[in-house]
């Protein structure tokens, strides 16, 4: 299993494109994803969990990755973090 913080750069946060984007990602692992954040936790394969996390730029949020395919999946995305879901 794999629990790390993951940092929302992008200036927007996690609206609705950024939210999809992620959701597409995750969709494509087979290990289950989740994200936590002030202790709500959801899951990342689901847009409505996504959007109600009301994640905006600087938001600390803890991913929880388990599964065979789980370290495949944090790169991915940890780039799409990183990378700001492409928008700045």
């Amino acid at each position: 299993m794999i629990e790390k913080e993951l940092i929302v750069l992008n200036r927007a946060g996690i609206h609705t494109r950024p939210a999809a984007t992620l959701v597409k990602l995750t969709s494509r692992f087979k290990s289950e994803i989740f994200l936590v954040k002030d202790g709500f936790e959801i899951n990342a394969k689901s847009i409505i969990g996504v959007m109600t996390l009301t994640a905006e730029q600087g938001s600390v949020l803890t991913i929880k990755i388990k599964g065979e395919d789980e370290q495949e999946a944090f790169n991915s995305i940890e780039i799409l973090f990183k990378n700001k879901f492409e928008e700045d």
